[in-house]
């Protein structure tokens, strides 16, 4: 998720290592914060990858600072990862909060509605943090006080979290519309 982070933070406009560190923290860093050693890796990879673009320009009152900026290619990567998540994007919820950061980068409004059905098809099988003779225990049935909470509060954000996913892929659905009564016949709906 680091470097979705980095690349849908990049599209947006170039930053210095840390401008992207902040935005990065503030994004995700109260649940998994991002240290250096994992920050500049990533970044250097990015880098030798020729999806990131690294130049450097001098500072005001310091030391030369090193700019990072977008490739051609890492706009693709970037769009090919908003458009076909690996499962766990979908699964885990601080990934796919990461992911729906971003997800206003694609510019094809049907390719928006495809992830957000993944999370839905996601959160409609039943589920639960305990089991008991293999099936999900309700709030309901737990008699631990902490383990009722969790699952109340587990339920009440994941039914606020399917409202709005019917309500987006509703919207997403009328951009779609309108999109395609808008392109000429013959012509793609949709920009690349």
């Amino acid at each position: 998720m680091l470097e979705l982070s980095i690349l849908g933070f990049l599209y947006e406009k170039p930053l210095h290592g840390y401008e992207l560190k902040e935005r990065i923290q503030g994004l995700s860093g109260h649940v998994r914060p991002v240290s250096d050693g994992a920050l500049y890796p990533a970044i250097t990879r990015l880098v030798k990858n020729g999806l990131v673009d690294s130049r450097t320009e001098p500072g005001a009152s310091a030391a030369p600072r090193r700019t990072l900026s977008l490739t051609p290619e890492g706009r693709q990567e970037l769009l090919a990862r908003l458009r076909a998540p690996k499962d766990a994007e979908i699964t885990d919820g601080q990934r796919f909060f990461t992911l729906l950061a971003f997800l206003g980068h694609l510019p094809d409004p049907a390719d928006q509605a495809a992830v957000l059905r993944r999370r839905q098809e996601f959160l409609t099988a039943p589920a639960s943090f305990f089991y008991e003779g293999g099936a999900p225990v309700r709030a309901e049935e737990e008699s631990d006080l902490f383990r009722r909470g969790m699952l109340r509060i587990a339920r009440a954000t994941g039914t606020e979290e399917k409202a709005w996913l019917t309500e987006a892929l509703a919207e997403l659905e009328a951009r779609a519309e309108r999109v395609s009564r808008a392109a000429p016949p013959g012509t793609s709906a949709t920009r690349p």
